[in-house]
């Protein structure tokens, strides 16, 4: 998150908003995709399916260690997308819940 940012929180809220219904707005996989890569770094987009991975894994039951040594992700990282999956804002639980990615 940037420091020193000469926007408000009502601003910053706002723009988030903004963001969320233009992923919404996408209507294919291939518009996703073409969206994501136009929006994120490589190294951004790499980070956010490598935390996807993680949590497909971890609904696998697969213990940290076995995640790590398959996807390369810090144990660290692993613990951290394990927390939000149990106690975060639902937004894993409700993909995995209409992907059917739990065991």
């Amino acid at each position: 998150m940037k420091t020193n940012r000469p926007v408000t929180l009502r601003q910053e809220q706002q723009h988030e908003r903004a963001l969320c219904t233009a992923i919404l707005a996408l209507r294919s996989l291939e518009e996703c995709r073409s969206f994501f890569r136009d929006l994120c770094t490589p190294a951004e987009l790499q980070a956010m399916a490598d935390r996807w991975a993680v949590v497909e894994l971890l609904e696998r039951g697969l213990p940290y260690r076995e995640i790590h040594r398959q996807t390369g992700v810090s144990v660290t990282t692993i613990g951290r997308v394990a927390r939000y999956l149990v106690s975060g804002n639902g937004g894993y639980r409700a993909v995995t819940e209409r992907l059917k990615l739990h065991a």
